[in-house]
């Protein structure tokens, strides 16, 4: 399948994953379009798979609806909880985000030693708009940019924010989800205050180098012996 034929599929998917999220998080058009910094129409847009977000819209809607990115690349079913958010501008974040993502493309392309004219023969896109996301000039449709990063060889989830105060909320976000993919046993050892000194123990010995770790063994066997 080529890459223009898997933007136009995709764009029509996430469209469908983007209405499944906002209803089950009971949000309205209005406050989601108002949430990212679009109008009605074009979030509806999105909706219907007419049209796609960018990856900072994208992020700012998983904080909106607070629900695990993620759920945009898997069929999972994601939690109606209300959403808590905190008050952030963010309008502003997106537009930094965008400038951010656009860098990071131009990054990719240059190591990938791919010309823009190249790059534009492959997926569809012209030069023209092309220059304009690496400028952080225009926002980059989600699928698109997969579709760049599909020629590029690059991975999506390096362009995930990490160190803003969604990525900072999406990582917690992890973390938990981790947490709970633990056996049972485990989170239960884990939630004891007895053994969070075993915990920083583990902690201590996984900060050490394998010459320090084998240093160590040595040193408990011959305590034993």
């Amino acid at each position: 399948m080529d890459i223009p034929t898997q933007i136009t599929i995709r764009t029509k998917k996430l469209g469908v994953l983007i209405r499944d999220a906002r209803l089950a998080s009971r949000r309205t058009l209005d406050e989601c379009a108002q949430a990212i910094g679009v109008t009605r129409g074009i979030f509806k847009a999105y909706e219907e798979g007419r049209r796609a977000p960018s990856l900072p819209e994208l992020e700012i809607l998983v904080y909106f609806l607070n629900l695990p990115i993620d759920h945009f690349w898997s069929r999972e079913a994601i939690s109606d909880d209300p959403p808590p958010t905190e008050p952030l501008d963010l309008a502003r974040l997106v537009g930094l985000r965008q400038r951010m993502i656009g860098a990071l493309l131009r990054a990719e392309r240059m190591n990938a030693s791919i010309s823009m004219k190249v790059l534009s023969q492959q997926t569809g896109i012209s030069p023209s708009r092309l220059k304009a996301y690496e400028l952080g000039e225009r926002p980059i449709p989600l699928p698109e940019l997969e579709g760049l990063l599909t020629v590029l060889g690059g991975q999506i989830e390096t362009f995930f924010d990490e160190s803003g105060p969604i990525g900072q909320w999406m990582i917690r976000q992890q973390a938990i989800k981790d947490f709970l993919d633990l056996p049972p046993e485990l989170q239960e050892f884990v939630c004891k205050p007895v053994n969070r000194p075993y915990l920083e123990l583990a902690l201590k010995l996984s900060a050490m180098s394998t010459e320090k770790l084998r240093s160590v063994a040595e040193g408990l066997l011959d305590i034993t012996l």
